[in-house]
């Protein structure tokens, strides 16, 4: 019988080398395929995708895998940075993490892979998944601390169809074991964190560099001007560090940002008090459900409104073909514009969409 042929997304990172080794164990013809989403300019950049591409290369030798590299940097900045930026620009926080997964891992990946000769695409995401009867749907892993599915939010059917995801039933600390028993190169390497184009320099520096700061007025909330921020695109919701501001005589706590108005260029803060932060609800556009929508208008189900938070119980109104209000069952802490609304229930993702409104 021939194998089947899968090519599994390889960042040179220990998830992605061990779905390699367990879908050749499972009797697959796998092939490495490397992507190269951002071509650094800056000499003193922090991206490390030669460094990657070497573990790549360590790990596909051992296997005895054959493995290819991919530029899709100029397709990764029309579709992601270039919305990244304009995000920014309107004073909002976006997530280009998920808008990657949707317009490049899933999008010009998963072509690349079937000129390859690809049967099956597959990554080393924490999730799960279920191929019935035509029908696609996205999985919870079983390490709910890694689960990953809160990236994968905006995925369609067709990108689904023919993905494996060999990581859906096991810890991290199992990955790490099979991958230091098998002698993968990656056994020990450190995850990566945050965006590759931005690394471990300063974000604000980073962004300096394409959106020009406008310093500006930061207003208590009774309307008392308490300092001058350094470009209101550098701040979110909830944050504390970098505001530059003292305590009031006599009273503790700290300084935290509650509101951001772009058009006026202010900055509003909290000292101490921080139920501004708080909402009842939110309000979300270009909702993708997954596998598809729900016949009823409204449904009870619970949500992420960022990834490290555990999931809330929730109302769900649909509002028009993709926008949708959903109303906590307990008030929530910093919902962000920009950000993404993703739902779930008891053992999969329902999908998501970007948050545009909060209700006090």
């Amino acid at each position: 019988m021939e194998k089947k042929t899968v090519v599994v997304g390889m960042s040179g990172g220990v998830d992605s080398s061990v779905a390699a080794l367990l879908l050749k164990k499972q009797g697959y013809r796998v092939i490495g395929l490397f992507m190269q989403n951002w071509e650094e300019q800056d000499k003193n950049g922090a991206c490390t995708a030669e460094e990657d591409f070497n573990d790549v290369v360590r790990v596909c030798g051992l296997l005895e895998i054959p493995y290819y590299t991919v530029n899709f940097a100029a397709q990764y900045r029309e579709r992601v940075f270039s919305y990244f930026l304009e995000e920014y620009k309107a004073g909002r926080t976006p997530n280009p993490d998920v808008l990657c997964n949707r317009e490049i891992k899933f999008g010009p990946f998963k072509q690349y892979a079937k000129e390859l000769g690809a049967e099956f695409i597959a990554t080393g995401h924490y999730c799960g998944i279920s191929h019935c009867d035509g029908v696609h749907r996205l999985l919870k892993a079983r390490d709910k601390n890694k689960d990953q599915t809160y990236f994968l939010n905006q995925l369609k059917q067709e990108q689904l169809e023919g993905v494996l995801f060999p990581l859906a039933d096991l810890d991290k600390s199992e990955v790490r074991a099979i991958a230091e028993q098998n002698g993968l190169a990656t056994a020990q390497k450190k995850d990566s964190t945050g965006i590759c184009f931005i690394g471990e320099r300063n974000f604000k520096k980073f962004l300096q560099e394409y959106l020009p700061a406008k310093r500006g007025k930061i207003l208590s909330t009774d309307g008392e001007e308490v300092g001058e921020h350094e470009g209101i695109m550098y701040y979110t919701l909830g944050q504390r560090r970098g505001l530059d501001l003292g305590g009031r005589q006599g009273e503790t706590g700290r300084w935290f940002v509650v509101n951001k108005d772009v058009k006026n260029n202010i900055l509003y803060v909290s000292h101490g008090d921080e139920s501004p932060l708080y909402s009842r609800g939110c309000s979300a556009e270009g909702f993708n459900f997954i596998p598809f929508a729900p016949e009823q208008d409204q449904f009870k189900c619970f949500a992420k409104f960022r990834y490290r938070q555990e999931e809330q119980g929730v109302t769900v109104k649909r509002t028009g073909k993709d926008t949708i209000d959903i109303i906590f069952d307990e008030p929530q802490r910093a919902v962000t514009e920009g950000q993404y609304a993703v739902l779930y229930d008891e053992t999969q993702c329902l999908g998501g969409g970007v948050i545009t409104g909060t209700v006090l």
